[in-house]
């Protein structure tokens, strides 16, 4: 799937579990939602050339080329459904406990989920290596300085990992049979849709669209605060 899909995706599976994440308040809510789909593109770190590779430059693409090598290249280790989320989320764990790994996790989120989406963002600020930068790391900030400390994100980060690999497993090229594939490259698809298609664009990415909103709308308080606008409308009527 296009990185813009994967990060809808994942924005819609992050709005979509809120009852069941381990967090409390509306910025924790947001928090989640935005890092589940920035995390949702965490898998394409396998190679040099994708949004997560030229995010920030060099300091994504360098590590892009040696994940890439370590997990066996493109659609391989990292998008093994048992594999990835267990290494990718334990890799989180470490993180999780201090203030500086986590606001490096939360800013990776969400420049991801910046860059991919830039399509529905006015400008090309969020597009550029210092934009990105600038934007992700003052969100995430933002965002952990009006929260509790997320021991939540290698739950998140599993979330996004397995959204993205079950968007794949939708496409031709298919994921690797989980685990299995370390002794023999075998791979599985669950349909013939190629990625960038019609049905993609069309149907999926704008599927993905109103599922995010509805989720927010039925699994956080947002809607609360349009309840007076809908009582003086209901009582004008």
């Amino acid at each position: 799937m296009l990185g813009h899909s994967h990060a809808l995706s994942g924005l819609a599976a992050g709005a979509a579990t809120l009852p069941w994440a381990p967090l409390h308040g509306t910025v924790a809510q947001m928090s989640w939602i935005a890092a589940a789909g920035g995390f949702a593109m965490l898998p394409d770190l396998d190679h040099r050339g994708s949004t997560v590779s030229d995010m920030w430059g060099p300091v994504t693409d360098v590590p892009s080329g040696l994940v890439g090598k370590l997990t066996g290249g493109h659609r391989w280790g990292t998008h093994d459904a048992v594999l990835a989320p267990l290494a990718l989320g334990g890799l989180a764990i470490l993180a999780a406990d201090t203030y500086w790994s986590s606001l490096l996790l939360m800013a990776l989120a969400i420049g991801l989920a910046l860059h991919a989406l830039h399509f529905v963002i006015p400008g090309t600020t969020e597009t550029t290596i210092v934009g990105n930068i600038a934007l992700s790391w003052a969100g995430a900030w933002w965002l952990l300085d009006h929260s509790p400390q997320p021991t939540w994100l290698p739950w998140a980060v599993a979330l996004g990992v397995l959204t993205h690999i079950a968007g794949d497993a939708l496409t031709t090229a298919g994921i690797p049979l989980p685990v299995l594939w370390l002794l023999r490259r075998t791979r599985l698809a669950f349909s013939p849709m190629r990625t960038g298609t019609v049905i993609e664009k069309a149907v999926l990415v704008p599927l993905f669209m109103v599922a995010t909103v509805g989720f927010i709308w039925v699994n956080t308080d947002i809607r609360d605060a349009f309840d007076p606008i809908v009582d003086r409308f209901v009582s004008a009527g």
